[in-house]
């Protein structure tokens, strides 16, 4: 029987009929495998694979695994299976993702083609670790198709690297250009042959590839090729066309056009994005072949409007069109109230987030794809309120990549995946590990197993913090001391504010997973961080003896605040503060936010909210939110900066009151604040169904309507200064509930 199945087995893997004949596999497990061309390993190499095979019955389901270095499109019979599959790499420092892929749905009986485009990236970047080496492996072992040196192969001829002036380094893929002369055809399913058997280079596990991690987050949502219109303009020299795309996008490009001439004309590919947040981007480059011809380039890059630009010589184009990409997730959170300006916001804030969701979470789309971890803290507050819980998985991966890549001294650092960046950013790192970083993530998701992996490398981090003989948080240098942008920053009480919250997270996993020492260690030096913290209390605000600036940094009175550590009875200082002090960029000026709110000062948390964010909000041209408060600012002031969205998320938490006390949104509370918002609409989706919630408050009566899922249960208190019949707290399960309350009394009616 052994040797019957072992038969089969050869017979479905022999190499394509009429290429090579009389060769079979010389093993039952996949190798890693690349084309036997010497410049397989050149920056920026594309690499065709081909494999058919005979089925004689189609399974239910063929799962197949398939990893690359770095992304790869695949075709089962000519049909696209995956559209840029692939994760930027790595888990860690050493491994590679892979994808699981179900080839079933494409697969019949008799001979099936299976082709695969690799492009392989050769080069690091802020968001990606090269292994130094092409290679594809794939394994369907249920159909006995597993990659090895009887596959087919051969670099691919019309890929190059576009002329002129190059990506900046940040980022690992390269502007491509494609010669329509040098295209190989329908490779996929056609007779072929210029290929070559493939080169094996070693089976799972090996170097440098090792171990493989399955993909953790969803495939990307392929959202169709769709045209747009466009407008010509011509020079002497030059005619380009302008389309304007809806929004700002993740998309490729799509053109039709016809060369009237010989063929050969480069016509250049670019958004307005391609000098995002003031580097040189991703664009593309298309070497002409004579007559009709149509095609996309696989490269995603990002923008509002995109531009062909051609030489003034016999060009017709036809269509232009785009592909928009983008992480699998809905736009389930939704937001309305009767302030235009704040409903603009949450718009661009929305769209922000999502341009900046795909292989990690990153702090702009165009200049850097890199995976921030001051930025990933905002990021995924605002995803818990707008996007559908498949943006948890993102965020897990997050988490798990920072402590995968934690050093052997302890330290973490940001961006990871990286090959070209290691530097700790101290603060960001506290960040991450504490209230606004993983525990967050648990109060959101109630995932105890994350935390519970992640605790020790927090642990391990905060080992490296000490303190001084006053409690006070000794000041760290880190790689890059970073805390913000802008100036008269306070960095050893940016620092001890985040390392407090750091602390009272750690102290909350630790008794999550039963360790009551090292709570009591960590509440103990939470207490000493605090008392120091206050001892920089001047009367007026907190500031440092190392801080030698006579300005007080309105950073630090946020953290005092938010953190606990301030009493309210410095609120009326520290708000003092906030009206005289403006230098929190848009990373941090959330936080101030949340401390006006928290403090009572309402009104005017919206009135800096907003004179702070005018020009980005009521900018026409800009779909997202920038980086910095005017375009062109601190740190290149990229257009499509996530972070600025933060205050999404204290509009939730704060105004409308509502934020998970119990993990998992197990328990919520809803406790509005009095804003000069008189009527607004949220829902919100969690892991037991969406939450929705709406009020109007014409100042002498307040009503509240809010729908509960099943599983959850909610906690009601009225906005300060109104009253409840029932006393000044409701308990609401699932169904619809209606609440009214007033000045001095309120009756609830609840439709269930």
């Amino acid at each position: 029987m052994r040797k019957t199945i072992l038969l089969a087995l050869a017979i479905l893997c022999l190499p394509m009929a009429g290429v090579a004949k009389g060769v079979k596999a010389t093993r039952e497990t996949a190798q890693w495998i690349t084309a036997s061309d010497t410049t397989v390993n050149d920056v920026n190499t594309w690499l065709m694979f081909r494999k058919d095979i005979k089925v004689k019955r189609v399974p239910v389901k063929v799962m197949a695994r398939i990893a690359v270095d770095s992304k790869y499109w695949l075709w089962v019979n000519g049909q696209m299976v995956v559209f840029e599959g692939g994760l930027k790499r790595g888990p860690n420092p050493e491994d590679t993702y892979c994808d699981e892929v179900d080839l079933a749905p494409l697969l019949k009986k008799g001979k099936n083609h299976v082709a695969v485009l690799v492009w392989y990236f050769g080069k690091h970047g802020f968001s990606h670790k090269s292994s130094g080496q092409s290679g594809l492996f794939f394994d369907a072992p249920s159909i006995g198709l597993h990659s090895d040196k009887t596959w087919l192969s051969m670099k691919h001829p019309a890929y190059s690297i576009a002329t002129g002036e190059q990506p900046n380094f940040r980022l690992p893929e390269s502007s491509l250009c494609y010669d329509m002369r040098k295209d190989p055809g329908s490779w996929q399913t056609l007779p072929i042959h210029n290929f070559q058997f493939s080169k094996e280079l070693g089976a799972e596990g090996c170097t440098p590839w090792n171990h493989l991690v399955p993909r953790p987050t969803p495939f990307w949502r392929d959202y169709g090729v769709k045209t747009v219109a466009f407008t010509k303009t011509e020079t002497d020299s030059t005619v380009t066309y302008e389309a304007v795309l809806p929004y700002n996008m993740q998309m490729t490009p799509v053109v039709e056009l016809t060369d009237e001439g010989d063929g050969g004309t480069r016509i250049n590919i670019e958004t307005d994005h391609y000098m995002g947040g003031g580097q040189v981007d991703i664009r593309a480059q298309l070497v002409t072949r004579a007559g009709r011809q149509q095609y996309e380039s696989l490269g995603w890059f990002n923008g509002e409007r995109l531009y062909i630009h051609c030489p003034n010589k016999h060009i017709t184009l036809h269509s232009l069109g785009y592909r928009e990409t983008g992480y699998d997730t809905d736009a389930e959170g939704t937001f309305t109230c009767d302030d235009d300006f704040i409903n603009r916001f949450w718009q661009k804030a929305s769209r922000t987030l999502y341009v900046n969701m795909r292989d990690t979470y990153f702090d702009c789309p165009d200049r850097e794809r890199a995976q921030w971890w001051g930025d990933a803290t905002v990021l995924m507050g605002e995803s818990f309120y707008t996007y559908s819980t498949s943006a948890h998985h993102l965020m897990r991966k997050a988490i798990r990549e920072l402590c995968d890549w934690q050093r052997d001294d302890n330290t973490l650092f940001a961006p990871i995946p990286a090959g070209n960046y290691g530097d700790e950013l101290p603060a960001q790192m506290l960040t991450s590990v504490g209230e606004y970083g993983f525990w967050q993530y648990f109060m959101h998701t109630a995932d105890t197993a994350t935390i519970r992996y992640a605790y020790p490398h927090v642990r391990r981090y905060l080992s490296v913090w000490q303190q001084d003989s006053t409690g006070l948080t000794i000041e760290r240098k880190g790689g890059w001391q970073w805390g913000d942008w802008g100036k008269h920053k306070d960095m050893r009480l940016l620092q001890a504010g985040w390392h407090y919250m750091a602390l009272t997270a750690a102290s909350k996993m630790a008794r999550l997973l039963g360790n009551e020492a090292d709570a009591a260690d960590y509440d103990a030096k939470a207490f000493r961080v605090k008392e120091g913290y206050n001892r920089c209390w001047t009367g007026t605000a907190y500031h440092s003896i190392e801080n030698k600036d006579n300005l007080d940094d309105d950073r630090v009175q946020a953290l005092a605040v938010i953190s606990g550590i301030a009493s309210k009875d410095k609120y009326e200082a520290i708000s003092e503060v906030f009206h005289q002090q403006w230098h929190a960029s848009a990373y941090m000026e959330r936080y101030v936010m949340e401390a006006l709110i928290i403090m009572g000062q309402t009104d005017f948390a919206f009135e800096r909210m907003k004179k702070r964010y005018e020009r980005m909000v009521n900018d026409p041209t800009s779909s997202t939110l920038f980086e910095d408060w005017v375009k062109g600012g601190a740190g290149g002031g990229s257009t499509n900066h996530a972070w600025s969205g933060g205050p999404q998320t204290v509009i939730a938490q704060y105004i409308l009151g509502i934020r998970p006390t119990i993990a998992g949104w197990k328990e919520v509370a809803i406790h509005p604040a009095v804003s000069p918002l008189h009527e607004a609409a949220i829902t919100i989706p969690t892991i037991h169904g969406t939450l929705s919630y709406s009020f109007k408050d014409d100042g002498t009566t307040y009503r509240g309507t809010v729908t509960v899922p099943e599983g959850m249960q909610v906690r009601f208190t009225a906005p300060e200064g109104y009253t409840m019949q029932n006393g000044s707290e409701q308990i609401l399960r699932s169904g619809r509930h209606e609440l009214n309350c007033i000045m001095s009394a309120c009756h609830r009616v609840t439709n269930e």
